[in-house]
């Protein structure tokens, strides 16, 4: 699907992004759909990837980098901001509005991994997102507190306070300060951290999946930012407007979904993709090809249809 390269501001950053647009003719503008990429990825990857297949249906769609990754602006390099990727999300928004081919009336939004989570507290906010969606959502400060299957002891979250704090610190006087890995250096290594992290590293880090403008690394103050940050607490302000949420019946994530659909207040769905991990959503056809047919049939639904 071709794509164009596109910028617009976000509080003051510029950000990069890929619009996909239906080359078949349409009898006016059309729905448009935000997509938010996981916490590490560039619009390259995944978001692109879902954007592409989208736009297929007849959906003007964004990929985008967030702020201080990828190809957007922002210092520094590798910060994730939870505040900033909302706000990345609603400049996006903006920025559609502004395009004569889409409908500024029909615009719905898409998160994946991380993005999942932020989506929902950008809706909550923003009543110019009139569907909602996520794939593998999480919210990646909850990930960071509790672990991705909610069970990580408190005081690894604490010792990580510890550290941003003690970078915090070196970065006032003077000092380089440190930086939080993401990923292991060898596929062995992340196989101790179980099918979740074994699964992250076979995308971001070997061919399958790879991108040189991925985040391999977050600075010190994401963590510290993402202490209090709570993605899922604007879900109730959702209100009406409908929510999709696609998870693989691997996903060891999913609970995080489960709490949304608990929380949520008005229309929503929760749909299973039969085997699939968490990652196994990000690219393998088996598996995105029935959740695009989700994300078509429900943003037809919740914004009219694209082709």
């Amino acid at each position: 699907m071709p794509r164009t390269r596109v910028t617009f501001d976000s509080a003051g950053i510029e950000i990069a992004g890929h619009l996909y647009v239906p080359d078949t003719a349409a009898p006016g503008p059309r729905p448009a759909i935000v997509v938010g990429h996981p916490g590490s990825g560039v619009k390259e990857q995944t978001a692109g990837l879902y954007a592409g297949r989208l736009a297929e249906q007849g959906f003007v769609a964004l990929a985008f980098d967030s702020a201080f990754q990828g190809e957007s602006g922002g210092l520094p390099r590798g910060l994730e901001d939870p505040a900033h990727r909302v706000e990345d999300l609603k400049a996006a928004v903006s920025f559609l509005t502004t395009r004569h081919e889409v409908d500024a009336d029909r615009i719905g939004a898409l998160g994946i991994c991380a993005s999942g989570g932020y989506v929902l507290t950008a809706t909550g906010g923003d009543h110019r997102i009139k569907a909602v969606a996520t794939v593998s959502g999480v919210d990646i400060a909850r990930q960071f507190r509790l672990g991705a299957d909610g069970t990580q002891n408190p005081a690894v979250f604490q010792g990580m306070l510890d550290a941003a704090a003690q970078a915090r610190t070196a970065a006032a006087r003077g000092a380089e300060p440190a930086v939080l890995p993401i990923f292991p250096e060898t596929a062995e290594q992340a196989a101790f951290a179980g099918e979740h992290g074994a699964d992250g590293f076979d995308y971001y880090c070997t061919p399958r999946g790879a991108h040189e403008r991925s985040a391999k690394f977050f600075v010190w103050d994401s963590v510290d930012r993402m202490a209090a940050f709570d993605a899922f607490q604007a879900v109730p302000l959702i209100g009406d407007r409908p929510l999709l949420q696609i998870v693989g019946t691997r996903a060891v994530t999913s609970w995080m979904a489960v709490d949304v659909h608990q929380r949520a207040t008005g229309p929503k769905e929760l749909r299973w993709i039969e085997g699939a991990s968490h990652v196994d959503l990000y690219d393998k056809k088996e598996y995105v090809d029935p959740a695009v047919a989700e994300l078509t049939d429900f943003f037809t639904a919740g914004l009219g249809a694209g082709k």
